[in-house]
């Protein structure tokens, strides 16, 4: 099968084309043969070097698919060969052809494509287990995501709108802001021009913010804090701006707040299972309605993976890259 290789950690230029043998699967796994692969943050840091594939799994980049069952395992209940599926996968969707604990897998709603389908696992997973489980957004409440345009945040937006939330957004333009709020944002600040943290209490009447959900880190932590509202919850996913800040923790005693901070890659196959049956029960209802639909940036073929990652670096896009692999 053909394949994207990491040749050694690097720039998008390290990202090679290559053959590799169809991967074998095991009694509780099913193997797709791939049409589309979602493009990630994680797997540009993976490709850097600086975010190592677990055990067990493929060193191929790529953590989202979406495509056909080819062939099932001999304990895989529920699925057939020829079903259509997109799957969060442990590594190895940059590829014809990848296998994935078949818990992990959800039918490709009718109305989209598979290049749209593979826009959805990786962020709506990610999503649903910090936002939903982690931080308990409920219908009713406040909830900020930074970086909105990206690909974590067109799903973020649309996921906490379509579950009764009023939802803030910050991005860099304001091209990128007026996308947030097309999407269902209430209000979305250019961080790059405005003080994300006074325009948000401006206009939450100076309440602040049940839920933020942040990839930022850095000076942002100190931000999000000042920013949380009584009995708030901030919930990192990632610390692109350092792992480190001056913090003061007088806030977060006096408004009783909850910080976490969660990587979803290592987590165990039945909880990425539970995570699945929890998105087909009250998040693709939501899709076959039409209220979550996917945003898709720009989509590349397979072999052009290394051109997908220099997109994605550059912060240009607004939604998913996507690799076309048929």
């Amino acid at each position: 099968m053909k394949v994207v290789e990491i040749s050694t950690p690097g720039g998008p230029e390290v990202l090679v084309p290559a053959e590799r043998a169809i991967p074998a699967i095991a009694d509780d796994e099913v193997l797709i043969a791939v049409a589309a692969a979602g493009v990630n943050r994680p797997d540009v840091i993976q490709r850097m070097g600086l975010y190592p594939a677990p055990p067990g799994a493929s060193d191929l980049p790529g953590l989202e698919v979406a495509g056909t069952i080819a062939e099932l395992g001999s304990a895989v209940e529920g699925w057939k060969k020829g079903d259509k599926v997109c799957a969060l996968v442990n590594g190895g969707g940059y590829a014809e052809y990848v296998n994935v604990p078949a818990g992990q897998c959800l039918p490709v709603p009718d109305q989209l494509s598979f290049i749209e389908a593979a826009s959805l696992p990786e962020t709506f997973f990610t999503v649903w287990s910090n936002v939903f489980e982690r931080a308990a957004l409920a219908a009713g409440e406040t909830f900020l995501v930074h970086g909105g345009s990206s690909g974590i945040g067109v799903s973020a937006i649309q996921m906490a709108v379509a579950q009764g939330a009023t939802v803030f957004a910050t991005a860099g333009s304001a091209e990128k802001c007026a996308a947030c709020e097309k999407l269902g944002a209430a209000f979305a600040v250019n961080y790059k021009t405005d003080d994300f943290v006074e325009e948000i209490k401006e206009f939450t009447a100076g309440r602040g913010v049940d839920v933020i959900l942040d990839m930022v880190g850095g000076d942002y932590i100190q931000k999000n804090i000042r920013l949380a509202a009584v009995d708030g919850r901030i919930a990192n996913i990632n610390f692109q701006n350092g792992f480190e800040a001056s913090v003061n923790f007088a806030s977060v005693l006096t408004k009783r707040l909850t910080l976490s901070a969660s990587t979803l890659r290592p987590r165990s196959t039945d909880y990425k299972a539970s995570v699945a049956s929890a998105l087909k029960a009250h998040i693709w209802p939501k899709i076959a309605a039409g209220n979550i639909v996917p945003v898709i940036s720009k989509v590349f073929p397979l072999a052009e993976a290394g051109a997908a990652h220099a997109l994605m670096e550059s912060s240009a896009h607004i939604g998913k890259i996507i690799l076309a692999v048929e």
